[in-house]
């Protein structure tokens, strides 16, 4: 019993290992927040993802991944070109150093 034991275990091990990158896909969903605000220029939606600590939007036609990152207050998120600042139900997009997403406010709030 224990040789066909050792002999299938070998096989086994893709399986085991493909079911734990599901389980952190399925992690990792739970933990990310669809934000959608309503900002000057247009509307913006950002995906934040807690497990990561980063979020995702759509700027410039391109998708834009921010890490968190150091804030005195409320959450900043940047890839050293883009900053995305967020303090209760607003927010702001900066692109080296220049505004370019304003007066953010968000639509969909969780109370």
């Amino acid at each position: 019993m224990k040789r066909k034991l050792l002999a299938v275990a070998p096989l086994m091990l893709p399986l085991l290992l493909s079911g734990c990158s599901y389980y952190n896909q399925f992690v990792e969903r739970m933990n990310t927040d669809t934000l959608e605000y309503k900002c000057d220029e247009k509307p913006l939606t950002v995906h934040l993802n807690n497990t990561r600590q980063e979020v995702n939007f759509i700027y410039d036609n391109q998708q834009q991944t921010l890490k968190q990152g150091i804030s005195a207050s409320g959450a900043r998120y940047t890839d050293g070109i883009y900053v995305f600042w967020s303090k209760g139900d607003g927010a702001t997009v900066y692109k080296r150093d220049r505004i370019v997403l304003n007066n953010c406010e968000l639509q969909n709030p969780k109370r």
